[in-house]
């Protein structure tokens, strides 16, 4: 039985081209299961052109066929196989077309890659699909925003000093947890009420000389993942009055996408990924947004691969600094975590004494903490150097 179950798997493995030389060997016919996953993987995987053919004026698959694979793929495997098939389905058939259609779109298990594929083409996804192609998008995000949310409102929380109070009275700096918490004894059970004998106030001023976080993100072709992790978490800054946060996206030019910080999926949406780079002049554009340097986080995220002038994004990364400007470089992210970047340029950062490393996801809120705390990375960036 054992044997009999082992030649079933290896001939899944190896495709139909096999099933006479797995029967001569005592294996039995697949189950009808095991044909439909049979067939599922084939498409991709075999040798033939997969997907019975094309339909139609095109030479492509028809979207009835390919939506009855993806509902083949989602009964028969559990969501990752799912999303490594989809994504080899891309690469391997160039089904650009799973991208497109949004009844497709609607089936598709949702995957980073996918998604950062999607946002390169969005300029290229037909009317009917614009909604289901943000519905795919907003899924992600929901993932995303689920893993960091939490974790980000703590850092900032726990990083700024929020229970600074001021004598003077105002409506808007009312502290209402504070207040409540302090008048607990003094609530009236006949009136089912607290009656506060003091009311704090938040100290205005402290807000006034908030900190600014600056999200400078290079939107290169190869920054799909970094891009999808950084507007989540900006969104969730932009969405906390202890913060001033500002995104910056920069290929040759600059886009200043603050105004689309509301909503992630505007924000995705608002990136233009493809072209070069030019980060010296990006980081240029930055530099007038900083008000007050020592109030003032800069992110640059990027795979430093500069196509301007790398002498001049050193220099300006070193003016920002020697500002008082906390400068953090993080380098992009693809394939599960791993770093791509040019190394020269990290290394020539990093000799300034400014962190410069890839950092995982679920980092992101801690490195954020000890950012605004003014503590240091040093672990952060072994962690990262050891996954290399």
């Amino acid at each position: 039985m054992v044997q009999t179950e082992q030649l079933s798997r290896w001939r899944l493995i190896l495709g139909a081209e096999t099933e006479n030389t797995f029967g001569s060997m005592g294996g039995a016919p697949l189950s009808a299961e095991e044909l439909l996953m049979d067939s599922a993987l084939s498409a991709i995987y075999g040798q033939g052109e997969g997907f019975g053919g094309g339909q139609g004026g095109g030479n492509g698959p028809s979207a009835p066929v390919l939506s009855k694979w993806l509902g083949d793929l989602r009964s028969l495997f559990d969501p990752e196989m799912v999303a490594v098939v989809q994504n080899d389905a891309i690469e391997r058939k160039g089904l650009k077309q799973l991208l497109l259609e949004p009844e497709l779109l609607e089936n598709l298990e949702p995957d980073l890659d996918l998604a950062s594929t999607l946002l390169a083409l969005k300029d290229q996804i037909p009317k009917k699909s614009k909604e289901a192609a943000r519905q795919f998008i907003r899924k992600i995000v929901a993932e995303i925003n689920k893993m960091l949310e939490n974790d980000v409102r703590r850092a900032v929380t726990a990083a700024l000093n929020r229970r600074a109070h001021s004598p003077l009275p105002s409506a808007a700096a009312l502290d209402f947890p504070c207040t409540i918490r302090r008048n607990l004894r003094n609530y009236n059970p006949e009136l089912g009420t607290i009656i506060p004998e003091r009311v704090w106030f938040f100290d205005r001023s402290s807000r006034v000389n908030r900190w600014h976080v600056i999200l400078d993100i290079d939107q290169s072709g190869s920054m799909g993942q970094s891009i999808l992790y950084s507007s989540v978490m900006a969104c969730i800054l932009a969405s906390m009055s202890a913060v001033r946060t500002s995104v910056v996206a920069f290929d040759t030019e600059i886009m200043d996408l603050t105004d689309l910080c509301a909503d992630p999926v505007d924000l995705l949406f608002g990136f233009q990924m493809g072209g070069g780079t030019d980060i010296a002049k990006s980081i240029a554009y930055c530099q007038n947004l900083v008000d007050s340097p020592k109030k003032t986080l800069f992110f640059l995220i990027s795979d430093l691969e500069e196509g301007g002038n790398r002498a001049a994004l050193l220099r300006r990364i070193e003016e920002l600094k020697a500002a008082g400007v906390t400068v953090v470089v993080l380098l992009a992210i693809a394939d599960g975590g791993r770093p791509f970047y040019d190394a020269k340029t990290a290394q020539h950062i990093a000799a300034m004494d400014i962190p410069c490393f890839a950092c995982a996801p679920e980092k992101l809120p801690v490195l954020l903490e000890r950012t605004l705390k003014g503590q240091g990375l040093e672990d952060l960036v072994k962690e990262s150097k050891g996954k290399n």
